[in-house]
Order: C-alpha cells, then sequence, then structure tokens
C-alpha cells in the first residue's frame, strides 16, 4: 500500500549509465517522505502476515526510519518470519564511509538471509566473495548468503556447502534493478522449496541461484527498474 505523508516531497533518484549499461545513482532528499515511515497498526498487521520480511539500508540513513526499521525488524523476528536483508550501498544517502559501515553492518548481522554485492563485501570486510560469506556464515546469523559478482553470476554457501552460478549471457543495457530483481527471485525460490535456508542443498543453492541469475540477466536487457522485470 501507498501511504501519503503530508508535507514531505517523494524522494527522488537519479540514475545514470555508462557504455556497458552499469549504474550510478545520485538523490534528491529534503528529507524524503520515506524516512518519515513508522511502525504503524496496519505496518505491524502485514508484518504479522508475512513468511519473510526483507529490509535495505536506505531507510536507515536518518530518522525516524532508522528507528521504525529497527523495531520492524524485531517485530518480525518476534513473529516467526525469515529476516532477509540486502544492504544496497549507496553512497551518497550517508554522512560518511563509517556511518555506512556501522548500519550495513547491523543490517546484514539481523538477517537469515543475505543478498549482498562483491563490492558491498570488500567494502565492509575487505574480503573476496568466499571469505564474505565464510564470515557472514560463521560470525553472524546468517543461515543463507548470496554474493552477487555483476556480469560473472553469483556465489551461493550455507552450512551445506557452496556454488558458483552465471546467468545467460545478455546484451546489457541497463543494470537497475538487477540486484533487487536476483533477491526477489531468490526468495521466492526458497519459499517454493518449503525448506529452511541451512537446510538447503549444494544443488538447491545451484537451482535458486540459476533462476535468481536468470531473472536479473534478462532483466539487463531492458531499460529501466519496474519496467525491465515486467518485459522479462
Amino acid at each position: 500500500a501507498v501511504k501519503l505523508i503530508p508535507d514531505y516531497f517523494t524522494t527522488l533518484a537519479f540514475v545514470t549509465l555508462d557504455e556497458s549499461g552499469n549504474r550510478e545513482f545520485s538523490f534528491a532528499r529534503k528529507p524524503g517522505a520515506d524516512l518519515q515511515i513508522m511502525l504503524d497498526d496496519e505496518a505491524k498487521k502485514q508484518i504479522r502476515l508475512a513468511k519473510v520480511f526483507h529490509f535495505g539500508t536506505l531507510s536507515l540513513t536518518e530518522e525516524p526510519a532508522r528507528c521504525a526499521t529497527m523495531h520492524a525488524v524485531e517485530y518480525a523476528k518476534s513473529h516467526g518470519a525469515l529476516i532477509s536483508c540486502d544492504p544496497n550501498l549507496r553512497k551518497p544517502l550517508w554522512k560518511n564511509d563509517e556511518e555506512a559501515r556501522k548500519w550495513l553492518d547491523w543490517a546484514v548481522s539481523q538477517a537469515d538471509i543475505v543478498k549482498i554485492s562483491d563490492n558491498e563485501v570488500e567494502f565492509l570486510y575487505g574480503l573476496n566473495e568466499a571469505d564474505g560469506a565464510k564470515k557472514l556464515l560463521e560470525e553472524y546469523s546468517s543461515k543463507l548468503v548470496f554474493v552477487t559478482l555483476g556480469e560473472k553470476g553469483c556465489y551461493a554457501s550455507n552450512k551445506n556447502g557452496s556454488v558458483y552460478v552465471k546467468g545467460p549471457e545478455v546484451t546489457v543495457k541497463d543494470t537497475t534493478a538487477a540486484g533487487d530483481i536476483f533477491g526477489g527471485a531468490a526468495l521466492s525460490r526458497v519459499l517454493n522449496l518449503k525448506k529452511m535456508p541451512d537446510e538447503l542443498s549444494p544443488n538447491e543453492l545451484k537451482y535458486i541461484s540459476g533462476f535468481a541469475c536468470t531473472a536479473a540477466s534478462l532483466s539487463t536487457e531492458h531499460i529501466g527498474a519496474i519496467c525491465s522485470i515486467r518485459d522479462i
């Protein structure tokens, strides 16, 4: 549901693409209406109905959205939802790298399922995809980690094993939202298999990752975010 917040502008994201379709973001917040989210009764009702509670870190950049996000994560945990996180680093929205690292690290520490890019693993921990996933599985509460690797595909890992999977060859026009499409597609397959994230076999990780990589890859053949998944 879309909620109107009087007296606040909608935050705008401006996307620029290079010759290979990779994107950079800039934002207009004054602050934006997205930072005014609250954990009200309607939000709690939706959380209670959810099998998975997925969140990112754009709502952690400022109050009151930061506290609302933290409380929502705790509320979802208390009602039995799996917690999924995509740290989704957008440096222009943070005061500095130190603050960004603090809150991105908090976010992934809360999650059962982490979808994170290789660039974000490097930013947070100075590690490659395999060592980053190992750290999240062994030192955090993570049960399943997907590290996306751009055109190289992804690395997926849980306690039962790890796999590298690559998507189909495509002609890239726009990579905007490919990570979000990967995450949504992966979560749909996890739910479809009706297993806990740490119960999945390496073959199941390969199936989930292959499905997600294919969806994300195909989306890059189209311009835009929402319309790119519609056109697959």
